[in-house]
């Protein structure tokens, strides 16, 4: 049920969660997060277009004084130009065209990092390990339109969040199938990072790339069509995709684990395995995270969860929102 807001009701703190393939916007008012609504970047030639659309349907608008809005790039100087469309953000135009006095923006997966520590059980799939070590980093990663990265680190009684631009790192393959398929991608794109593999549109190269090394002409796919095909089995070229994504998003949490010490856990959020969850426990995600040879009693008994959560980034904001005073 739509709640009836007064003017007197809103608590001034717009939120949004900006992806490549979806805007996703709410109201934090009297301590709860409500108003959400998801719309698509692709029905809005900018972002204050879609911000404009949805505050227009809201009933007390014009109370809403302050904005934490997570973006999916490097922000510079307040300004991101996102990664994966052409939209621009910024935080000085917003204060002056919609008379914000507080516009705060941060990474879309550091969002995600700071629900980390207040996420419900129910919203979570443990794929493997053990009980996660108190006071230990946790790490967030996920493959979506892109593929984000952020860490979220203990301290005092409180916590440190690191962004990272880790998903445009560098690709290496586990196997002599993927060393092909990357050798492949390279001669397309040069640099291959874990993102030209591991998001929606990376899935869709994968899946390119063993159709012509197998030497199967099949019409180009989409990235949800891949996965169903996938796994429902009536596509090999789909079903061997999806079994190699998941594979490789072993190889890389299982770096990052040990980069970073993450004993609190790894959660992987993003779209793409949301929609799979049985597929994915079942997958080669754990066996891949654990094979480091000597160092597979070190990564063992690390928890890694999926995130089921869709609007998972508006506990972090709200968070945000709350510890920093905005609104």
């Amino acid at each position: 049920m739509k709640a009836d807001f007064s003017e007197q009701a809103f608590q001034c703190v717009l939120l949004a969660d900006i992806g490549g393939t979806n805007a996703r916007f709410a109201v934090l008012a009297d301590g709860m997060v409500r108003e959400i609504a998801r719309m698509a970047v692709s029905d809005y030639h900018s972002f204050p277009a879609v911000l404009s659309a949805y505050l227009g349907k809201l009933p007390a608008a014009g109370s809403i004084r302050s904005a934490i809005l997570a973006v999916p790039g490097a922000i510079r100087n307040g300004r991101c130009e996102l990664t994966n469309n052409p939209w621009v953000i910024d935080a000085a135009d917003l204060r002056a065209a919609y008379g914000f006095s507080t516009v705060r923006l941060l990474n879309d997966f550091e969002a995600v990092a700071w629900s980390l520590p207040r996420l419900s059980g129910d919203k979570l799939l443990q794929i493997g390990g053990q009980q996660a070590v108190e006071g230990a980093p946790l790490v967030a990663l996920g493959p979506g339109t892109g593929l984000g990265m952020a860490t979220n680190i203990p301290h005092g009684h409180d916590h440190l969040v690191l962004s990272s631009e880790g998903g445009h790192s560098t690709m290496a393959g586990n196997s002599e199938r993927e060393d092909a398929v990357i050798a492949y991608l390279r001669q397309r794109f040069g640099h291959v990072s874990s993102e030209r593999v591991l998001s929606g549109s990376g899935l869709e190269n994968l899946h390119e790339a063993l159709a012509v090394l197998d030497g199967i002409v099949l019409p180009k796919r989409r990235a949800a069509e891949i996965t169903r095909d996938g796994v429902e089995g009536t596509c090999a070229t789909s079903r061997a995709a999806i079994e190699m994504f998941c594979a490789m998003l072993g190889t890389v949490a299982g770096n990052l684990a040990l980069t970073l010490g993450a004993k609190g856990g790894i959660y992987i959020a993003g779209g793409i395995l949301r929609h799979m969850p049985d597929y994915f426990a079942r997958s080669q995600f754990r066996a891949r995270f654990e094979d480091k040879g000597r160092s597979r009693k070190y990564l063992e008994p690390i928890p890694a969860y999926l995130v089921l959560d869709e609007d998972v980034a508006f506990i972090g904001l709200r968070h945000l929102a709350e510890v920093e005073g905005i609104g």
